[in-house]
């Protein structure tokens, strides 16, 4: 997924660290893409006080929506997309030679290195349903500047979460390690992605790394969710919200009477800060400007998109002040 809007990174000043749990409810905003698609998106990352969570920097849901997908190629540094697909099928095509249908149930991750390039069609003539979660990890400095990947994987571990009441849950381990149940995709930080699933009239128990930083958004349904160790109180979570839970957690209770569906995010808190405008997450100003004039001067870095030609997306014009990294706020 291409970000057509673009903003200027978040101002340096009053940078804070991740310290303890928390229970923060954070609301989400509504992105008109425009454009062909003439698609909006949910965002609920980067918030303007929280840009990552652990090497997570940015969440979409694009739906539930009726609309047809036609995402020209366009460019990726320093990151990796993740597509959970929820409703629709789309059709990913990218400059390392992939060509696969994005659909239910199948993890799809591209690292893009230094650089990648791709696009995105819906499959079929017509408006469909569509509904998905578009997430970017950072990578760190380590890989950031390596080759282009893609994967997709169609199988994925699954982990039975303890019921406090009623019957369990369980989560697909996406990306990353969850109680002990590790996905098969390809990370390079300390991470986790998981699909969770709450039966209806139960709470659920979901392991955490304690040394990771966490958050919750709700995909559908209603959740309760504990609040902070040791607390009596919970906090209910909807669509229309990011709940931060902060760090120094070993697990958090979740409840839901007429059942939902949730994904939790969280990771090591990341190394660095991050520099990140358009598609691109970089560390520097001078970066995202290199690579803009490597994609506008149509150079190889990025690639050829298999079976496109010359249609592309263009970058959006740099912002008239100096990129600056992105720090937390809270």
């Amino acid at each position: 997924m291409t970000r057509l809007d673009a903003d200027a990174a978040i101002a340096t000043e009053s940078a804070v660290e991740c310290a303890g749990p928390r229970t923060l409810l954070l609301e989400t905003r509504e992105v008109p893409l425009g454009g062909v698609r003439a698609m909006s998106v949910h965002r609920s990352l980067p918030q303007r006080d929280l840009p990552l969570v652990g090497a997570w920097c940015f969440l979409d849901r694009f739906g539930p929506q009726q609309t047809r997908m036609r995402v020209e190629p366009h460019p990726h540094i320093g990151l990796q997309t993740v597509t959970w697909p929820y409703l629709g099928e789309v059709r990913h095509r990218d400059s390392v030679g992939s060509d696969v249908v994005v659909r239910r149930g199948a993890l799809n991750l591209m690292t893009s290195g230094a650089g990648i390039s791709h696009s995105e069609y819906s499959v079929g003539t017509d408006a469909a349903p569509l509904d998905a979660l578009q997430l970017w990890v950072a990578l760190p400095e380590a890989r950031r500047h390596g080759a282009p990947a893609f994967e997709q994987h169609a199988v994925l571990p699954e982990l039975e979460l303890t019921a406090t009441a009623g019957t369990p849950g369980t989560a697909t381990v996406v990306l990353g390690e969850l109680g002990g149940v590790a996905s098969p995709a390809t990370v390079y930080t300390p991470i986790v992605g998981a699909e969770l699933r709450i039966p209806a009239g139960s709470a659920v128990r979901v392991p955490l790394n304690r040394d990771w930083e966490h958050a919750l958004v709700v995909v559908s349904g209603d959740a309760q969710v504990a609040g902070e160790e040791g607390a009596e109180d919970t906090v209910a979570v909807d669509t229309a919200h990011l709940l931060y839970l902060g760090i120094h957690r070993d697990e958090v209770v979740i409840s839901s009477p007429a059942g939902a569906i949730l994904f939790l995010l969280g990771g090591e808190p990341f190394e660095d800060d991050v520099v990140m405008w358009w598609n691109f997450v970089g560390r520097t100003h001078e970066e995202i400007v290199e690579a803009r004039e490597a994609w506008e001067s149509g150079t190889e870095r990025f690639g050829h998109v298999i079976d496109h030609g010359d249609e592309r997306i263009p970058a959006p014009p740099m912002p008239a002040v100096r990129l600056t990294r992105r720090r937390r706020r809270l």
